[in-house]
C-alpha cells in the first residue's frame, strides 16, 4: 500500500499513526515533492471510483487563482481538472491510501484508514 502524504498536514500524520499501530506495511510518497503525473491521477481517480473535483481543495490559494469553483464538473472538461492537480499538487484533497487490492482511499478519518487495512 502507497499513502500520499504532506507531513504539514495533520490528518496525514493521523493516519500514518494509525498504519504504524496497526502495524501496516506501507510506502509514503511526500506529493508535494515526488509530484504525480497526469497518468497517475487517473489511476487514482479510477481506483478511488472519483473524479478529480471530487480531490480537489478548491480553498488553497491556487485553486482560487485557478477559478475551479466555476469551472464545468463534467467529462469535457476532466482533463482540465486533472492538468490542475498534477501542477499544482497542494490541490490533491490528503492523504490517499492506494490499498492491496486496487482500490484507494481518501484516508481522512480514521474509519477511512481501516477501510483501507482491511481490503
Amino acid at each position: 500500500m502507497e499513502i500520499w502524504i504532506n507531513p504539514a498536514c495533520s490528518k496525514c500524520r493521523s493516519a500514518l499513526s494509525l498504519l504504524d499501530a496497526e502495524g501496516a506495511d506501507y510506502t509514503v510518497r511526500r506529493y508535494l515533492e515526488d509530484v504525480p503525473s497526469a497518468d497517475e491521477i487517473r489511476e487514482v481517480l479510477t481506483r478511488l471510483g472519483l473524479e478529480p473535483w471530487d480531490i480537489t481543495r478548491t480553498q488553497e490559494a491556487a485553486a482560487k487563482e485557478l477559478g475551479v469553483k466555476d469551472w464545468p464538473r463534467d467529462e469535457a472538461a476532466r482533463d482540465r481538472w486533472i492538468a490542475a492537480l498534477a501542477e499544482h499538487p497542494r490541490l490533491i484533497q490528503r492523504p490517499i491510501i492506494t490499498a492491496d487490492d486496487g482500490t484507494a482511499v481518501v484516508g481522512r478519518t480514521d474509519e477511512a484508514v481501516r477501510d483501507a487495512l482491511s481490503r
